[in-house]
Protein backbone atom coordinates (compact mmCIF):
# COMPACT_ATOMS: atom_id res chain seq x y z
CA UNK A 1 0.00 0.00 0.00
CA UNK A 2 1.07 3.75 -1.38
CA UNK A 3 0.44 5.74 2.14
CA UNK A 4 1.53 7.63 4.55
CA UNK A 5 0.61 8.09 8.00
CA UNK A 6 -0.20 11.49 9.69
CA UNK A 7 -0.36 9.53 13.08
CA UNK A 8 1.11 11.67 16.02
CA UNK A 9 1.84 8.95 18.44
CA UNK A 10 -0.24 8.74 20.75
CA UNK A 11 -0.78 5.58 23.57
CA UNK A 12 -4.17 5.46 22.90
CA UNK A 13 -5.82 3.89 19.51
CA UNK A 14 -7.49 6.85 18.11
CA UNK A 15 -10.05 5.78 15.19
CA UNK A 16 -8.35 5.59 11.99
CA UNK A 17 -9.31 7.83 8.75
CA UNK A 18 -8.01 6.53 5.57
CA UNK A 19 -7.77 10.04 2.43
CA UNK A 20 -7.78 9.11 -0.99
CA UNK A 21 -5.46 12.41 -2.47
CA UNK A 22 -2.29 13.72 -1.34
CA UNK A 23 -2.03 17.49 -1.36
CA UNK A 24 -6.01 18.16 -0.70
CA UNK A 25 -6.62 22.02 -0.49
CA UNK A 26 -6.97 23.77 2.64
CA UNK A 27 -6.54 22.78 6.39
CA UNK A 28 -9.29 20.07 6.48
CA UNK A 29 -7.23 17.22 6.54
CA UNK A 30 -4.20 18.65 8.63
CA UNK A 31 -7.35 19.34 11.18
CA UNK A 32 -8.40 15.39 10.95
CA UNK A 33 -4.53 14.80 11.74
CA UNK A 34 -4.85 16.31 14.99
CA UNK A 35 -7.84 14.31 16.51
CA UNK A 36 -7.51 11.15 14.43
CA UNK A 37 -4.92 8.61 13.12
CA UNK A 38 -4.97 9.59 9.07
CA UNK A 39 -3.22 7.34 6.47
CA UNK A 40 -3.24 9.12 3.02
CA UNK A 41 -2.52 7.75 -0.06
CA UNK A 42 0.64 9.41 -1.47
CA UNK A 43 0.86 8.09 -4.94
CA UNK A 44 1.13 10.81 -7.70
CA UNK A 45 -1.76 9.05 -9.28
CA UNK A 46 -4.98 8.36 -8.06
CA UNK A 47 -5.11 5.06 -6.57
CA UNK A 48 -6.99 1.60 -8.32
CA UNK A 49 -9.73 0.03 -6.56
CA UNK A 50 -7.44 -2.53 -5.51
CA UNK A 51 -5.26 0.29 -3.88
CA UNK A 52 -8.04 2.22 -2.33
CA UNK A 53 -9.55 -1.10 -1.05
CA UNK A 54 -6.17 -1.59 0.65
CA UNK A 55 -5.70 1.76 1.80
CA UNK A 56 -8.96 1.64 3.54
CA UNK A 57 -8.72 -1.09 5.37
CA UNK A 58 -9.72 -1.25 8.76
CA UNK A 59 -10.27 2.70 8.68
CA UNK A 60 -13.46 4.12 10.65
CA UNK A 61 -14.06 7.24 8.02
CA UNK A 62 -13.17 7.27 4.35
CA UNK A 63 -12.68 10.46 2.76
CA UNK A 64 -12.35 10.53 -1.04
CA UNK A 65 -12.99 12.05 -4.18
CA UNK A 66 -16.10 11.97 -6.80
CA UNK A 67 -14.02 10.04 -9.14
CA UNK A 68 -13.40 7.21 -6.40
CA UNK A 69 -15.78 4.25 -6.85
CA UNK A 70 -17.54 3.51 -3.31
CA UNK A 71 -18.98 0.05 -4.19
CA UNK A 72 -19.55 -3.16 -2.18
CA UNK A 73 -15.77 -4.50 -2.33
CA UNK A 74 -14.40 -0.98 -1.05
CA UNK A 75 -16.72 -1.10 1.59
CA UNK A 76 -16.15 -4.73 2.34
CA UNK A 77 -12.30 -3.92 2.50
CA UNK A 78 -12.60 -1.14 5.00
CA UNK A 79 -14.47 -3.54 7.46
CA UNK A 80 -17.34 -3.85 9.86
CA UNK A 81 -15.84 -0.54 11.79
CA UNK A 82 -16.59 2.20 9.11
CA UNK A 83 -19.11 4.23 9.67
CA UNK A 84 -18.52 6.88 6.97
CA UNK A 85 -17.37 7.80 3.57
CA UNK A 86 -17.06 11.64 3.27
CA UNK A 87 -17.06 12.46 -0.75
CA UNK A 88 -15.22 16.09 -1.34
CA UNK A 89 -17.54 16.24 -4.54
CA UNK A 90 -21.34 17.46 -4.69
CA UNK A 91 -21.99 14.53 -7.49
CA UNK A 92 -22.10 10.94 -5.90
CA UNK A 93 -23.17 8.96 -9.08
CA UNK A 94 -19.59 6.60 -8.12
CA UNK A 95 -21.46 5.49 -4.72
CA UNK A 96 -23.61 2.37 -4.53
CA UNK A 97 -25.83 3.47 -2.23
CA UNK A 98 -27.65 0.12 -1.75
CA UNK A 99 -24.25 -1.76 -0.75
CA UNK A 100 -23.91 1.39 1.48
CA UNK A 101 -27.15 1.39 3.32
CA UNK A 102 -26.74 -2.35 3.53
CA UNK A 103 -23.54 -1.82 5.81
CA UNK A 104 -25.05 0.98 7.87
CA UNK A 105 -22.16 3.69 6.24
CA UNK A 106 -23.07 7.05 6.17
CA UNK A 107 -22.25 8.31 2.96
CA UNK A 108 -21.71 12.62 2.78
CA UNK A 109 -21.21 14.88 0.03
CA UNK A 110 -20.37 18.30 -0.37
CA UNK A 111 -23.46 20.64 -1.59
CA UNK A 112 -23.66 24.51 -0.78
CA UNK A 113 -19.88 25.01 -1.43
CA UNK A 114 -19.66 24.97 -4.90
CA UNK A 115 -22.82 26.15 -6.75
CA UNK A 116 -21.40 29.66 -7.37
CA UNK A 117 -18.12 28.58 -8.49
CA UNK A 118 -19.41 25.66 -10.91
CA UNK A 119 -22.33 28.24 -12.28
CA UNK A 120 -19.21 30.88 -13.51
CA UNK A 121 -18.12 28.17 -15.53
CA UNK A 122 -20.86 27.40 -16.99
CA UNK A 123 -21.23 31.05 -18.03
CA UNK A 124 -18.17 30.98 -19.73
CA UNK A 125 -18.95 27.95 -21.93
CA UNK A 126 -22.14 29.78 -22.90
CA UNK A 127 -20.01 32.75 -23.78
CA UNK A 128 -17.08 30.72 -25.26
CA UNK A 129 -19.31 28.23 -27.25
CA UNK A 130 -22.12 30.67 -28.41
CA UNK A 131 -19.50 33.70 -29.48
CA UNK A 132 -16.86 30.95 -30.91
CA UNK A 133 -14.41 32.72 -28.38
CA UNK A 134 -12.27 29.02 -27.98
CA UNK A 135 -12.30 28.64 -32.04
CA UNK A 136 -10.92 32.43 -31.81
CA UNK A 137 -8.37 31.60 -30.17
CA UNK A 138 -7.06 28.29 -31.88
CA UNK A 139 -6.56 30.29 -35.13
CA UNK A 140 -4.62 32.80 -32.90
CA UNK A 141 -1.93 29.73 -32.04
CA UNK A 142 -2.23 28.45 -35.61
CA UNK A 143 -0.70 31.86 -36.65
CA UNK A 144 -4.65 32.15 -38.79
CA UNK A 145 -5.30 35.92 -37.62
CA UNK A 146 -5.46 37.90 -40.52
CA UNK A 147 -6.90 41.16 -42.27
CA UNK A 148 -10.28 42.35 -40.57
CA UNK A 149 -12.93 40.56 -42.04
CA UNK A 150 -16.63 41.23 -41.21
CA UNK A 151 -17.39 37.91 -41.55
CA UNK A 152 -14.80 35.83 -39.44
CA UNK A 153 -15.87 33.84 -36.24
CA UNK A 154 -19.29 35.16 -35.94
CA UNK A 155 -20.93 34.34 -33.06
CA UNK A 156 -24.16 34.40 -31.80
CA UNK A 157 -25.29 36.78 -29.42
CA UNK A 158 -25.70 35.89 -25.67
CA UNK A 159 -28.36 38.62 -24.12
CA UNK A 160 -31.82 38.54 -25.45
CA UNK A 161 -31.59 34.83 -25.67
CA UNK A 162 -33.48 32.04 -23.83
CA UNK A 163 -31.60 29.78 -21.95
CA UNK A 164 -33.28 26.38 -20.46
CA UNK A 165 -31.76 24.51 -17.75
CA UNK A 166 -32.45 21.10 -17.24
CA UNK A 167 -32.38 20.38 -13.56
CA UNK A 168 -33.06 23.22 -11.15
CA UNK A 169 -30.74 22.78 -8.20
CA UNK A 170 -27.69 25.05 -6.57
CA UNK A 171 -25.74 25.61 -9.46
CA UNK A 172 -29.09 25.53 -11.73
CA UNK A 173 -30.51 28.39 -9.78
CA UNK A 174 -27.01 29.96 -9.31
CA UNK A 175 -26.53 30.42 -13.20
CA UNK A 176 -30.21 31.97 -13.47
CA UNK A 177 -28.91 34.66 -11.33
CA UNK A 178 -25.99 35.41 -13.83
CA UNK A 179 -28.04 34.78 -16.92
CA UNK A 180 -30.73 37.86 -15.55
CA UNK A 181 -27.47 40.30 -16.05
CA UNK A 182 -26.90 39.31 -19.50
CA UNK A 183 -31.19 40.35 -19.66
CA UNK A 184 -31.62 36.34 -20.73
CA UNK A 185 -35.20 35.05 -20.30
CA UNK A 186 -34.62 31.58 -17.87
CA UNK A 187 -37.07 28.68 -18.12
CA UNK A 188 -36.41 25.09 -16.43
CA UNK A 189 -37.43 21.72 -16.17
CA UNK A 190 -37.34 19.61 -13.35
CA UNK A 191 -39.76 16.70 -13.27
CA UNK A 192 -40.96 16.56 -9.78
CA UNK A 193 -40.66 20.42 -9.07
CA UNK A 194 -43.37 22.02 -11.47
CA UNK A 195 -43.11 25.69 -9.93
CA UNK A 196 -42.00 29.05 -11.07
CA UNK A 197 -39.75 31.37 -9.24
CA UNK A 198 -38.47 34.96 -9.48
CA UNK A 199 -35.40 33.87 -11.62
CA UNK A 200 -37.19 31.01 -14.06
CA UNK A 201 -40.48 29.75 -15.07
CA UNK A 202 -41.07 25.87 -15.71
CA UNK A 203 -41.59 24.48 -18.64
CA UNK A 204 -42.15 20.95 -19.69
CA UNK A 205 -39.05 18.96 -20.98
CA UNK A 206 -39.90 19.28 -24.85
CA UNK A 207 -40.89 23.27 -24.75
CA UNK A 208 -37.23 23.62 -23.19
CA UNK A 209 -35.93 21.69 -25.84
CA UNK A 210 -37.30 23.53 -28.80
CA UNK A 211 -37.97 26.84 -27.34
CA UNK A 212 -33.93 27.23 -25.77
CA UNK A 213 -31.26 29.23 -27.46
CA UNK A 214 -29.04 27.52 -24.69
CA UNK A 215 -30.09 24.53 -22.57
CA UNK A 216 -28.41 24.15 -20.25
CA UNK A 217 -27.82 20.18 -18.28
CA UNK A 218 -27.54 20.00 -14.75
CA UNK A 219 -28.74 16.95 -13.74
CA UNK A 220 -26.84 13.97 -11.70
CA UNK A 221 -26.00 10.70 -13.78
CA UNK A 222 -28.79 8.46 -12.49
CA UNK A 223 -30.38 5.67 -14.27
CA UNK A 224 -33.04 7.89 -15.64
CA UNK A 225 -30.84 10.28 -16.91
CA UNK A 226 -28.07 8.53 -18.47
CA UNK A 227 -28.40 9.32 -22.16
CA UNK A 228 -31.08 12.00 -21.31
CA UNK A 229 -29.70 14.26 -23.89
CA UNK A 230 -29.35 11.78 -27.10
CA UNK A 231 -30.26 12.39 -31.26
CA UNK A 232 -33.97 12.54 -30.40
CA UNK A 233 -33.65 15.35 -28.06
CA UNK A 234 -30.90 17.22 -30.36
CA UNK A 235 -32.87 16.75 -33.31
CA UNK A 236 -35.51 18.98 -31.09
CA UNK A 237 -33.38 21.78 -30.30
CA UNK A 238 -32.92 24.74 -32.75
CA UNK A 239 -30.10 24.73 -35.20
CA UNK A 240 -29.07 27.77 -33.31
CA UNK A 241 -29.02 26.47 -30.19
CA UNK A 242 -26.43 25.87 -27.88
CA UNK A 243 -25.72 22.80 -25.51
CA UNK A 244 -23.46 23.24 -21.65
CA UNK A 245 -23.08 20.21 -19.57
CA UNK A 246 -21.37 20.83 -16.45
CA UNK A 247 -23.65 18.31 -14.93
CA UNK A 248 -22.16 15.13 -14.98
CA UNK A 249 -20.79 12.73 -18.15
CA UNK A 250 -22.99 10.44 -19.85
CA UNK A 251 -26.05 12.69 -19.52
CA UNK A 252 -25.38 13.46 -23.12
CA UNK A 253 -24.67 11.34 -25.71
CA UNK A 254 -21.14 12.35 -26.90
CA UNK A 255 -21.59 10.58 -30.41
CA UNK A 256 -24.81 12.20 -31.17
CA UNK A 257 -23.67 15.76 -29.84
CA UNK A 258 -21.14 15.37 -32.51
CA UNK A 259 -23.13 14.02 -35.07
CA UNK A 260 -25.18 17.31 -34.84
CA UNK A 261 -22.20 19.65 -34.82
CA UNK A 262 -20.96 18.11 -37.83
CA UNK A 263 -23.92 18.27 -39.57
CA UNK A 264 -25.12 21.80 -38.82
CA UNK A 265 -28.07 20.59 -36.78
CA UNK A 266 -26.76 22.08 -34.18
CA UNK A 267 -24.85 25.74 -33.46
CA UNK A 268 -22.32 24.79 -30.54
CA UNK A 269 -21.65 23.20 -27.61
CA UNK A 270 -19.51 23.64 -24.75
CA UNK A 271 -18.50 20.10 -22.24
CA UNK A 272 -17.01 20.72 -18.85
CA UNK A 273 -17.94 16.94 -18.01
CA UNK A 274 -17.35 13.83 -20.22
CA UNK A 275 -17.69 10.43 -20.31
CA UNK A 276 -14.76 8.11 -19.25
CA UNK A 277 -12.79 10.69 -17.49
CA UNK A 278 -9.83 12.02 -17.59
CA UNK A 279 -9.49 12.05 -21.68
CA UNK A 280 -6.01 12.59 -22.78
CA UNK A 281 -5.91 11.78 -26.03
CA UNK A 282 -4.80 14.57 -27.54
CA UNK A 283 -6.71 12.98 -31.13
CA UNK A 284 -10.11 12.38 -29.44
CA UNK A 285 -12.62 13.75 -31.37
CA UNK A 286 -14.54 16.01 -28.93
CA UNK A 287 -10.75 18.14 -29.27
CA UNK A 288 -11.28 18.35 -32.96
CA UNK A 289 -14.59 19.76 -33.18
CA UNK A 290 -14.09 23.87 -33.94
CA UNK A 291 -18.13 24.42 -32.60
CA UNK A 292 -17.38 22.11 -29.22
CA UNK A 293 -15.43 23.98 -26.18
CA UNK A 294 -14.03 21.11 -23.96
CA UNK A 295 -12.43 21.94 -20.84
CA UNK A 296 -11.21 19.26 -18.04
CA UNK A 297 -13.97 18.91 -15.05
CA UNK A 298 -12.67 22.28 -13.70
CA UNK A 299 -16.12 23.48 -12.83
CA UNK A 300 -15.59 24.09 -8.97
CA UNK A 301 -11.59 24.61 -9.80
CA UNK A 302 -10.75 27.37 -7.31
CA UNK A 303 -8.68 27.36 -4.55
CA UNK A 304 -11.47 28.77 -2.18
CA UNK A 305 -14.15 26.08 -3.59
CA UNK A 306 -11.87 23.09 -3.41
CA UNK A 307 -10.45 24.26 0.18
CA UNK A 308 -14.23 24.60 1.50
CA UNK A 309 -15.03 21.16 -0.32
CA UNK A 310 -12.31 19.44 1.55
CA UNK A 311 -13.34 21.03 4.95
CA UNK A 312 -17.14 20.12 4.91
CA UNK A 313 -16.15 16.63 3.84
CA UNK A 314 -13.82 16.61 6.85
CA UNK A 315 -16.20 17.89 8.87
CA UNK A 316 -18.79 15.51 8.03
CA UNK A 317 -16.38 12.85 9.39
CA UNK A 318 -15.48 14.88 12.48
CA UNK A 319 -19.07 14.71 13.40
CA UNK A 320 -20.32 11.16 12.38
CA UNK A 321 -17.04 9.96 14.34
CA UNK A 322 -17.87 12.27 17.43
CA UNK A 323 -21.60 10.84 17.80
CA UNK A 324 -23.24 13.88 16.04
CA UNK A 325 -25.71 13.49 12.58
CA UNK A 326 -23.84 14.23 9.52
CA UNK A 327 -23.89 17.84 8.43
CA UNK A 328 -24.84 17.01 4.74
CA UNK A 329 -25.23 13.08 3.95
CA UNK A 330 -26.61 12.20 0.73
CA UNK A 331 -29.92 13.06 0.18
CA UNK A 332 -32.88 10.53 1.46
CA UNK A 333 -29.89 8.65 3.24
CA UNK A 334 -29.04 8.17 6.74
CA UNK A 335 -27.48 10.68 8.98
CA UNK A 336 -25.65 8.05 11.89
CA UNK A 337 -24.43 4.92 11.26
CA UNK A 338 -26.57 1.81 11.59
CA UNK A 339 -24.31 0.28 14.27
CA UNK A 340 -22.31 2.65 16.04
CA UNK A 341 -18.64 1.08 16.68
CA UNK A 342 -16.77 2.12 20.20
CA UNK A 343 -13.33 2.43 19.93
Amino acid sequence: MTGTSMTSGTATPRPRVAVSRAGLPGAGVKRLASHYDVTMWEGTAPPTPAELARLAHGCEALLVLGSDRVDSALLDAAGPGLRVVALASMGYDGVDLDAAAARGVVITHTPDVLADTTADVAMALILMARRRLGAGVDAMRRGEWGAFRMDAFLGLDVHGATLGLIGYGQIARALARRATGFGMRVQHHHPRRKEDDELSRWVSFDELLQTSDIVSVHTPLTAETAGLIGAAELARMRPTATLVNTGRGGVVDEEALLSALRGGRLHSAGLDVMIDEPRTDPADPLFAEPRLVVLPHVGSATEATRAAMVDLAARNIEAVLDGSDALTPLPGTRLRPERPVTP
